[in-house]
Formats: C-alpha cells, structure tokens, sequence
C-alpha cells in the first residue's frame, strides 16, 4: 500500500492505424528501465548499509503492526476506491462501490509483487474498461484518478518543505518538483496537443479533447469531493508510517516524523522502483540522517513500512484467488470479473 503513482496505460494506434507496435515496445521498455533504476537504488542501498538494518525491520513487525496494517489498509483502501468511483460516475462510468474496493485492492496487490509498481493500476484501468463497456474512458478514468492523488500529495509536500531540516530543503524541492512536474507535464502536453491539432482535428486530436472533457467532468466538476478523498488516503499512509516508526523503535514526537514520512512518500511514488522499494528506502536513510535521527533507523523504518504496507495489500490476495476460482467454474471470465457488467451512464456528471 503507498501512495498514487501516475500511471502510463495509455494505448492506441495513429491515424492509419500503424505505429502500435512500435509503442507498445516502447513502452515496456520504459517499464523496463523503471524497474532496473529502482533496483539499482535498492541495491545500492542494501550495499552500503549493514545487514542488521534490514533484520532489525523484520524482527521489528509483530501480530499488533500486522493488524494495525490491515486497518489501516482497509480504509485507506476503501478512500481510494471512493475516489476512484467519484471519478468515474464523473466521466459516465457505472462503478459499485463493491467492485471498486475488490478492484483497488488487487491492483494494490499486483504493484506490491510485480515489477515496475504500476502493473496492477494497468490491469484495474483495463479491467474496468471491458466491465463498463467503455475502454477508453475506463482508462483515462484510472489515469485522471491516480493523478489527482499525486496532486494532493505533492502539494502536501510542498506546504511540508519549510519544516524540513535544512539540509533536506534541496532533495526535497527536487521530490516535490519531480511529482509535480509529472501532473503539470501531463497537463502541459493536453493543452498543447489541444491547440496544435485544432484545426485539422486528427485521431489523436480528439484522444485528446476525450481527455480534457473527462478531466472536467470527473475531476474539477467534483474536485473537493476528491481532494478531501485524497487527503484522508495520504493521511493514512502517513499513520502506517507513522506505526513503522514505532515498531522500529524511533521515539521522536509525530511532528518532528511526519515531514520526513511525507519525503519518503513522494520518493515511493516516483515511477522508478521495484513494488514501491528503492528510492523510499534511500530518501527515508536521508531524511532521517539530516534531522539527526540516524539514516540507518530511518531505512529500519522504511523497511518496516514496506512489510506492512505488503501485509495491508494481502486481501487483493484474497480477491485475486477468489476471481481465479471462478474463472476455473466459469470458463471464459476473466480476473476483471466479478459482477455483472454495467453499461456507461447516459452522460458524464450523473
């Protein structure tokens, strides 16, 4: 469980309907060099801090972290899959609140345990998609959802930057820059697109002009509905964080931790990591050096947020067995089901 990471699910052919292949490889390879940058961070971790940091961790978690976790999980969760909904009953889209929590906890699932920490948001963005009968939309209902996250939490960084110790003051306008450069370069390209292709309107012109009206009717249509979902899901990985402290024996008052917690958040949600690892376990050793808490409690603690987060992501587990025991029943259904199929609302905002 950690917070959003803007999601590449796009897809598509051009114009004349060449070119998908090409960028379709494209975009594993991108996948790819995500994955092998976060594992060289982790690894560079793991060399250059003793072993005792990371067994520490795990002796750390205990049956009261591993149920707090759950809780924990469970509502930040369920905020999710309520922002999520909020978004797609935004751009037209049927989504039972049911399915939305089962969905959002297999994709949570599926990032904690495979490469590259966003393949569970693609298989969710695709698996809606075929539920509502829409692809398009149920995708860029995902992208829009997971965006306004990052958002929220990037500007909760930003608010956080002045308290940070002095020496995090650069790493830290760098992470919240680094966030909030993704969000408005994503903007950035849809107006520009919006524009440039105006007056021959092209394919990937009316992609665009899709985007822009689901952006407005999902997002700022129903934007303080979403922010304030956003802002109790953040405020819930802060608290897992904040119990790894704990676990990991770090006294320091939660004013002086949750700073630093919210550092070592937008390290997690940069696209470049291995399931969430990497960058978070480097920038949490930091963090906590500078403010004169010690790096190695600071990876201790990171470490142990990474369990805990693995132990919240445990009932997509459970949803993942549940959809493979009843594709097995019912031939022909495939993990995206789980109920019956909706048709999209008649438009956008009902």
């Amino acid at each position: 469980m950690g917070p959003p990471t803007v999601t590449d699910t796009g897809g598509g052919t051009t114009g004349d309907g060449t070119g998908a292949p090409e960028r379709r490889t494209h975009r594993w390879w991108t996948v790819w060099a995500r994955t092998l940058a976060g594992f060289a961070v982790l690894a560079a971790v793991v060399w250059w801090y003793p072993v005792e940091a990371f067994t520490d961790a795990v002796e750390a978690v205990d049956v009261r972290g591993a149920l707090a976790a759950l809780g924990i999980g469970s509502v930040t969760t369920t905020l999710s899959a309520a922002r999520w909904r909020t978004v797609a009953c935004g751009v037209g889209l049927r989504l039972p609140l049911r399915r939305a929590v089962a969905d959002y906890y297999l994709a949570v699932f599926l990032n904690a345990v495979l490469p590259a920490g966003v393949l569970g948001d693609v298989h969710r963005a695709f698996s809606h998609g075929r539920y509502s009968g829409d692809m398009g939309r149920g995708v860029r209902a995902v992208v829009l959802e997971r965006m306004a996250g990052q958002a929220v939490l990037a500007a909760t960084g930003a608010a956080l930057l002045f308290v940070l110790p002095a020496a995090l003051l650069g790493p830290g306008l760098r992470a919240v820059g680094v966030t909030a450069g993704m969000v408005a370069a994503v903007a950035l390209v849809l107006a520009v697109g919006l524009r440039v292709g105006r007056s021959r309107r092209p394919r990937w012109w009316r992609a665009l002009r899709a985007a822009e009206a689901d952006a407005r009717a999902g997002l700022f249509a129903r934007g303080p509905r979403v922010v304030v979902l956003s802002a109790a899901a953040l405020a819930g990985y802060v608290s897992l964080f904040l119990v790894a402290s704990r676990l990991a024996g770090v006294t320091a008052p939660a004013l002086q931790l949750v700073p630093l917690l919210v550092l070592a958040l937008l390290a997690m949600s940069l696209p470049v990591n291995v399931g969430g690892w990497g960058p978070r376990e480097a920038v949490t050793a930091l963090a906590f050096g500078a403010a004169g808490l010690g790096s190695r409690e600071g990876l201790t603690v990171s470490v142990v947020y990474g369990l805990l987060a693995l132990v919240a992501a445990l009932p997509g587990a459970v949803v993942l067995l549940a959809r493979l025991v009843r594709r097995r029943q019912v031939p022909g259904e495939g993990l995206h089901e789980g109920g019956e199929q909706g048709p999209p609302l008649g438009g956008r905002g009902q």
